[in-house]
């Protein structure tokens, strides 16, 4: 029995209005009352009545295969970015619910909305070692926002609808309902009932009006203030209600890498993108600034370097849905707590209108530097070899409002950094697990949840060959995702750093790959190799005109290096430009 929920088995008779149906059925019927269209699973024996009772919801309900079941959790991350939506995966007891650990804490540290209904062994053997036995609970409690155990049938509604709000409510994240054999097999007469209210769960903190009043004193006193726009705004649908904030304020804004598109890449008060490899002119100035308005965002050690050096001469104003990150890393003299939504128009309403137009001319000249210095170079079509920066510049300017995917590495970098992004929820990418080989399965998901819209997936060699079995899935279920591949030889970003701080002892990080060709057309899968600078304009040209899914290949230098960068551990005022 699941705590929280009440037993009435034995003391009420059966409903006769209501459907008896198995508990597996009911888990269909329960993804059909919440609204959800798409799952990405994999079958096994612990699982089988689940996908048994699928076979008659086929025609409202799309499932895809995947090759692995890790993949499921990522293609069901790319599902819930570029949608909005929560993503479902279905997956067997024993290996394969252990096989999605790694997309369950990807989910977790980007706080994606995922709900994973992982099949057991019948309740009858839990604890024997039964074949395929592991105690899943156990080993996600860490890596969950929530997770149970479902041991009857009359429960599984009622678990389930507890999982979707969970997981989708507040900071969201990824749930697990394991749902043992004989639960599945057994009946139940189904009613479902969503739920709206957790009495031991607060998703949402009652907003402190003082709170607001002292940001709004902070913010019109600033001279020199900084926005740095979070994922929290994309998450709570709060993108208009930013850009009021920033063009009543005035405040320059810089992004943290999952906090891109949440404001257009042309916004005259955008200024870039903060941390290892971010621009210029908002981690220089970080010193500079008297006030920094965090907005739905968490203080990552990829966005601060030192945190003790973050933001040493401002004061700090942070709103944040979630308590347990105010004053984890740095210190905040106004915590907002609540859902920027609700947050961002009590605080425009307070601030006085204020053009900061001498402060950001400031970050106008830093950049004028990195694009003489950095931006140039990178993109400019010169030398014997194609460059990561302007291939992804190149795609930039044909694709002109896709979303981006991209795996993690030197490619996420670039891509990040020129990418061009029109409207929100454009970029999915790994950001706090920095999971090599989650570029690929999401960037099926992603084409997936926004069918209307181009995918280009940016992956490097290494990356793409963790996943590589999901080309498979773009032939069957037929998406039609752009793969841009990265080919250099390395294991690039781990090579970079081999050279910039372990006097280039690349141990173990040169790759000797297949052939990439082979390997498309054994998926089925159109492919290009491209390797001089006049054949790229056209092999985009000719990846954007073909219907469908598109590997193409670009052999890259060995040894280029993505920079601005700072180094590890240190202030972010410290960024190298070489």
């Amino acid at each position: 029995m699941i705590s929280g929920f009440t037993d009435n088995s034995t003391t009420e008779q059966p409903k006769k209005d209501l459907p008896r149906i198995s508990g597996a059925e009911a888990v269909i019927r329960s993804f059909i009352e919440e609204g959800v269209e798409t799952i990405f699973g994999y079958p096994g024996g612990a699982i089988i009545p689940v996908y048994d009772a699928l076979y008659d919801y086929q025609d409202r309900l799309n499932h895809i295969l995947v090759r692995h079941e890790q993949c499921a959790l990522h293609a069901a991350q790319g599902y819930a970015r570029a949608s909005g939506r929560t993503g479902v995966c279905i997956v067997t007891s024993g290996p394969g619910a252990t096989n999605t650990v790694t997309g369950l804490a990807d989910a977790m540290l980007d706080s994606t909305p995922i709900v994973l209904i992982s099949g057991q062994v019948a309740s009858s053997t839990l604890g024997t070692d039964a074949f395929q036995e592991i105690n899943f609970l156990e080993i996600t409690q860490s890596v969950t926002k929530w997770n149970c155990q479902v041991k009857r049938a009359e429960d599984v509604p009622a678990a389930i609808a507890k999982a979707f709000y969970i997981a989708a409510s507040g900071r969201p994240g990824p749930v697990v309902v394991d749902i043992t054999k004989d639960a599945q097999n057994g009946l139940l007469d189904f009613e479902y009932k969503p739920v709206k209210f957790i009495r031991s769960y607060q998703p949402y903190r009652e907003i402190d009006n003082d709170q607001i009043l002292e940001a709004a004193r902070l913010i019109n006193l600033a001279k020199k203030p900084m926005a740095l726009i979070g994922q929290g705004v994309i998450l709570g649908s709060a993108e208009q209600e930013l850009k009021e904030f920033l063009e009543k304020s005035g405040i320059p804004a810089a992004s943290t890498l999952l906090g891109l598109s949440a404001l257009p890449s042309d916004h005259p008060l955008y200024v870039g993108m903060l941390g290892m490899h971010g621009n210029y002119g908002p981690n220089i100035k970080n010193r500079d600034c008297d006030l920094l308005v965090a907005i739905g965002m968490r203080f990552d050690d990829r966005v601060t370097g030192d945190a003790s050096q973050f933001g040493i001469n401002a004061k700090i104003i942070h709103l944040e849905i979630d308590p347990a990150e105010v004053n984890k890393l740095v210190y905040a003299d106004v915590p907002v707590i609540g859902d920027v939504k609700q947050t961002l128009p009590m605080l425009t309403e307070k601030v006085a209108k204020n053009d900061h137009s001498a402060w950001l001319n400031e970050f106008r000249v830093c950049y004028n530097i990195e694009r003489e210095d950095i931006i140039e170079p990178a993109i400019a079509r010169r030398g014997a070899h194609l460059r990561m920066g302007e291939v992804v510049d190149a795609v930039a300017q044909q694709f002109d409002d896709a979303i981006l995917v991209t795996d993690v590495g030197q490619q996420q970098m670039f891509a990040s950094r020129y990418f061009k992004f029109k409207q929100s929820r454009s970029i999915i990418t790994s950001g706090g697990l920095g999971t090599m080989g989650f570029g690929l399965p999401a960037a099926i998901g992603a084409k997936i949840g926004a069918p209307e819209r181009d995918v280009c997936l940016f992956v490097g060699d290494g990356g793409l060959q963790m996943t590589s079995q999901e080309l498979g899935t773009i032939y069957q279920s037929q998406v039609g995702v752009k793969i841009i591949l990265m080919n250099n030889g390395y294991l690039g970003m781990v090579r970079q750093w081999q050279e910039l701080f372990y006097n280039r002892r690349y141990s173990f990080t040169e790759l000797t790959n297949p052939d990439f060709e082979l390997l498309a057309k054994a998926n089925r899968i159109p492919y290009r190799c491209v390797e001089r600078h006049e054949d790229l304009d056209d092999a985009i040209r000719e990846m954007r005109e073909t219907e469908g899914a598109f590997l193409l290949e670009m052999r890259v230098e060995k040894e280029e290096n993505v920079f601005p960068m700072v180094p590890a551990g240190q202030p972010v005022t410290n960024i190298r430009l070489e």
